[in-house]
């Protein structure tokens, strides 16, 4: 989404009480039981924080509400008069995941705070990319000149969720995922002014790109607060005391999903980059969300395998001093970025902000504008950067890979295998999309999945695990020595899923399959139409195209089958040895595709755009093909 005329004016921060280093946690955060040292090292460890502050003392009695927070950063982002600075703002946009009411909305407690004159308000619940929902509403108020002048407020204040005796009712036995959160989340809050006239001087920040996407419809919930480890959800408890004797009132992040979120955030990065709303080699600042310091190498490898990185030395982030502030993180980091780097004007801002609560990505482009300085006539919108165009070192750094990963060296890549991963990423994103919504993942990410469900799967998928070699083979035969290069990879590939079926047929014994012979099994149509279509084009002259199949069968094993494993154990209990491949596939499935990338160096190097063209061609057919045979699983 573009924008012309919104710009950044200002912008504030609070900070409660004192900075809390590591050594002082335990003063505010009580360790639950013996687990909690052992959790709260390991935590800390990846982290990479070091203080952070707390709206608490130490008896755990509040020192400040959170509309009280977002408030006092409203005042520090309106400078000396803030009553007379607040006469002219007609909105006011707030976000928060931990307000102090159930209602009325947080923006009304926030006006109320500041004591604020009459104006419009938009109240933002969610988690961190909540406070870039209420910058989107702020600034398309704005743009379509509805408004003159905004605030976006953003606060957190998780600590009171934290305390020792918020855990008392379920006897201080909590399983990880609520443990966890403890000692990742802070309290803070940040705001930033927005106008829809450039200021005569100084400098300011004009908003020019802001791209905003959940895909909660297909991925499942992984950080929560109102649901039992049960499943039950707060309201449904006959009282409140009971809700929060099952743990239903305990924030929970289920870590193994964070995969899946860097998975959409790149893609949706690579998106914005093939079609020029992102051009990666002019960004002179990245300033990304992540809640973790171990996450941060996992971003930049994401980048550089697209060769959309953003060099390291363009980053900034404030986690290590701020720590992981929610939807007020990003608000307080650009806060803290302007004081600390003094951009100059004609700089770009990548701001990247991924949200794990059911998963969302946020991504805003800003230009660093000298308000003195005369305007300039209005840009075109940029073209896509290609890869010929930005440096070989750029390479490496920044928000968004082509899925699923692969770790190539940058200084020697041919620039059409970074062409063809991005379009290839782009594939795969529609492809996960379709996967997600298919009626036998919906089953298993509300629960509804029984045995039947995973038996009925298994009878399907196992015919056309069994074909997998067999195809591979052939293409690997009707090479011509243009390729004959390729002819020992492929076969080896083939050796390697020659007996994944026997395993797979197994497992469905074990879960209850009642056929008892392999030829007895039978493909849904939409099994037969992707086997139909693998062995006919297997079957012409150096059908390489193939790889891009491969790419969809094998990103589904490393990608999807890992998110749905778990589930599944959860779902279904303990049904004997019955999860033996899927477990295998998605551990094994990262070495397959190391291989399929090396093959597909090779390939290009040989045929060039007309052998990356075909496989794309091909990942796109069998993407649909073989999302059709999971839809066909009733």
């Amino acid at each position: 989404m573009r924008f012309e005329d919104v710009y950044i004016t200002a912008t504030g921060a609070f900070y409660p009480g004192p900075a809390v280093g590591n050594d002082a946690i335990d003063r505010y955060i009580e360790p639950l039981n013996a687990l909690s040292p052992r959790v709260k090292r390991r935590i800390l460890g990846e982290n990479g924080i070091r203080t952070r502050h707390y709206a608490i003392d130490a008896e755990g009695n509040s020192t400040h509400s959170c509309a009280g927070l977002a408030a006092a950063a409203v005042r520090a982002c309106l400078g000396a008069e803030p009553a007379d600075a607040l006469r002219n703002v007609d909105l006011l946009a707030a976000a928060t995941s931990s307000g102090d009411l159930i209602l009325p909305g947080f923006a009304n407690m926030v006006q109320a705070e500041l004591g604020a004159p009459a104006m419009a308000t938009a109240s933002h619940h969610g988690v961190c990319a909540s406070g870039m929902a209420a910058l989107q509403h702020a600034a398309l108020a704005l743009e379509h000149g509805a408004y003159g002048e905004a605030l976006v407020a953003t606060a957190e204040f998780p600590s009171r969720l934290f305390k020792r005796s918020r855990f008392a009712p379920v006897g201080y036995d909590a399983d990880f995922d609520a443990h966890f959160l403890r000692w990742m989340l802070s309290d803070g809050a940040g705001a930033w002014r927005l106008s829809r006239t450039r200021p005569d001087s100084g400098i300011v920040l004009r908003l020019r790109h802001l791209h905003l996407k959940s895909f909660s419809g297909e991925l499942p919930l992984c950080m929560q607060a109102g649901l039992s480890p049960e499943g039950r959800h707060w309201g449904d408890y006959p009282s409140f005391s009971e809700a929060d004797a099952a743990g239903a009132m305990l924030l929970r992040q289920d870590i193994r999903l964070l995969p899946q979120l860097f998975d959409v955030g790149t893609h949706e990065y690579v998106k914005l980059a093939q079609n020029g709303a992102i051009d990666p080699s002019a960004v002179d600042h990245f300033l990304c969300h992540y809640s973790s310091q171990r996450f941060a190498p996992v971003v930049k490898q994401c980048l550089e395998l697209a060769q959309l990185e953003i060099p390291e030395a363009r980053w900034y982030s404030n986690l290590a001093v701020r720590g992981n502030l929610g939807s007020a993180s990003i608000f307080t980091m650009l806060d803290d970025f302007l004081r600390e780097k003094r951009p100059r004007a004609g700089e770009k801002v990548l701001l990247f902000v991924p949200e794990s609560g059911r998963f969302t990505v946020a991504f805003a482009l800003l230009e660093v504008v000298d308000a003195a300085s005369p305007e300039q006539p209005r840009e075109a919108a940029a073209a896509p950067a290609t890869a010929a165009a930005r440096p070989a070192a750029a390479a490496q750094e920044a928000a968004g890979l082509p899925e699923p990963p692969h770790s190539p060296d940058p200084a020697t890549q041919l620039p059409e295998v970074a062409r063809l991963l991005r379009e290839l990423a782009l594939v795969w994103h529609d492809y996960r999309s379709r996967v997600w919504r298919t009626p036998l993942v919906r089953r298993i990410l509300d629960g509804s999945v029984a045995k039947d469900d995973y038996v009925a799967w298994m009878e399907q998928w196992v015919p056309q695990v069994r074909q997998g070699s067999l195809w591979m083979r052939k293409a690997a035969d009707h090479l011509t020595p243009r390729y004959a290069s390729l002819h020992a990879t492929v076969h080896h590939h083939a050796d390697d899923e020659q007996y994944d079926y026997d395993v797979l047929f197994q497992d469905y014994r074990n879960a209850g399959g009642k056929v008892g012979s392999l030829d007895a099994l039978r493909r849904n149509p939409g099994g037969e139409a992707l086997n139909a279509y693998l062995h006919a084009r297997a079957a012409q002259p150096d059908a390489v195209g193939l790889l891009g199949a491969m790419y969809i069968i094998e990103g589904t094993g490393q990608r999807i089958v890992p998110a749905l494993l778990p589930l599944l154990r959860q779902r279904l209990g303990w049904l004997g040895k019955s999860f033996t491949f899927l477990a295998y596939h998605g551990e094994n499935d990262v070495a397959h595709l190391e291989r399929w990338l090396r093959a597909l160096e090779a390939t290009l190097e040989i045929g060039g755009r007309e052998a990356s063209d075909e496989i794309l061609e091909d990942a796109r057919h069998v993407a649909v093909l073989y999302a059709r045979q999971l839809e066909m699983i009733r």
